[in-house]
């Protein structure tokens, strides 16, 4: 197995956990009860971590799912879903100083402002890439190239840790290694088997 130089972090459900509980209680408080995936279709997430629009435009369409909603409760409920993986931010910080250290994640600018004032997220890394700057989303194989080029990364000495599989092989074939990021200590156990910790 290749030398590891670089390690690549996904956000979501690798350094923070989400909980998506208080915004649908709000909704449904409001008058109208909606699971995450139908509020997801409705909003259309995707385009807005692609950077097709803001995060204004992606609290209008929240807005449009119950009438007379406050607009700035639905901001916090929205940027306040998230609780850092203590374990996983040292991992990060630890490597950091062996491994050139970078974050990869499908977010918008809400989510991805918030992220960064509220847990110093790009201190925990050398470079960063969000889908809306990307203007691509995992696992799209656009932003893997582009990290590789922002992050100057030779894929086989390259490891991309991730909590979705079709992300982790998008990764695996671009030529990356890779891990589907379970737990941490499952994650920290493959990492110590490569002789990256």
């Amino acid at each position: 197995m290749s030398e590891i130089k670089s390690v690549v972090f996904d956000v979501g459900w690798v350094l923070v956990h989400l909980d998506y509980n208080p915004l649908l209680n709000y909704l449904a408080a409001s008058g109208q009860r909606y699971d995450i995936k139908e509020v997801i279709a409705a909003i259309d997430l995707e385009a807005h971590e692609r950077g097709e629009f803001a995060g204004d435009q992606l609290l209008d369409n929240m807005a449009r799912l119950v009438p007379n909603l406050d607009r700035t409760l639905l901001k916090q409920h929205w940027i306040g879903m998230f609780t850092p993986v203590e374990s996983m931010f040292a991992l990060a910080r630890e490597l950091s100083s062996t491994h050139r250290v970078h974050l990869l994640s499908n977010a918008g600018d809400l989510h991805w402002t918030q992220l960064n004032q509220q847990y110093q997220l790009l201190s925990l890394a050398h470079s960063a890439l969000p889908s809306f700057e990307a203007r691509a989303m995992k696992p799209s194989r656009d932003i893997y190239k582009l990290a590789e080029h922002r992050f100057d990364l030779e894929p086989p000495h390259t490891v991309f840790i991730d909590d979705l599989l079709p992300n982790v092989e998008a990764a695996r074939a671009c030529g990356w290694q890779a891990i589907q990021h379970v737990t941490p200590e499952e994650t920290m156990k493959v990492l110590k088997q490569m002789g990256v910790i």
